[in-house]
């Protein structure tokens, strides 16, 4: 009760303070690469319960149809205002209507597609059990995933193969000692690898 009241109040505060920023980003998206501004993506959430997931539009139109993984952050499919908003994780600003919606939490593990979920063991469904998050320990550790993705010749491979297992891992660990002042050092740590990556 205690965390959804906090997800609740932190959601509303950020999306209220950040009007402006809002309102820029989407005019950038716009001039662009036109509309929509959004991008929704059906994620699996608590309880293996599906929702669409809001992000600004950071590439393309259409886009999703040559993969699922962003590969580096060069990648092609990603358009000129994307590059930035996804350097900073601006694109994630969105997902704060989740929160308020009741599909996500700040800190919280982050929601998979069914693709990858499909491949998760019995120990690792266990995440399930809690709502997915904005930000973890697992996006703090992988925050240039997509750089690492492009180094390697199979990116799917090596998602699936060694970054989900530790990813999945961390989640794990998360589920086994979650608390509100857990949470606070993750937003915290979180608000400081956005703009201070070294």
């Amino acid at each position: 009760m205690i965390k959804r009241c906090f997800d609740i109040l932190f959601s509303l505060l950020v999306l209220i303070l950040l009007l402006p920023v809002i309102v820029l980003i989407s005019i950038a998206i716009i001039l662009d690469d036109g509309w929509p501004v959004f991008y929704l993506q059906e994620r699996i959430g608590k309880n293996f319960r599906p929702f669409k997931l809001i992000k600004f539009r950071t590439m393309y139109k259409n886009a999703e149809k040559k993969g699922l993984l962003t590969v580096g952050s060069n990648d092609n499919r990603i358009t000129t205002t994307g590059y930035y908003l996804r350097k900073y994780k601006l694109d994630e600003l969105p997902q704060f209507i989740n929160v308020l919606l009741g599909e996500m939490s700040i800190v919280g593990p982050r929601p998979e597609v069914k693709k990858y979920v499909d491949l998760y063991n019995d120990e690792q469904k266990k995440i399930l059990c809690v709502k997915p998050g904005i930000t973890d320990e697992a996006s703090l550790r992988y925050i240039d995933e997509s750089d690492l993705l492009a180094q390697s010749e199979n990116p799917e491979k090596t998602y699936i193969e060694k970054i989900m297992p530790e990813k999945l891992n961390l989640n794990l660990q998360y589920f086994e000692k979650q608390s509100l002042f857990y949470d606070l050092q993750i937003i915290f740590r979180t608000f400081v690898k956005m703009f201070f990556r070294q």
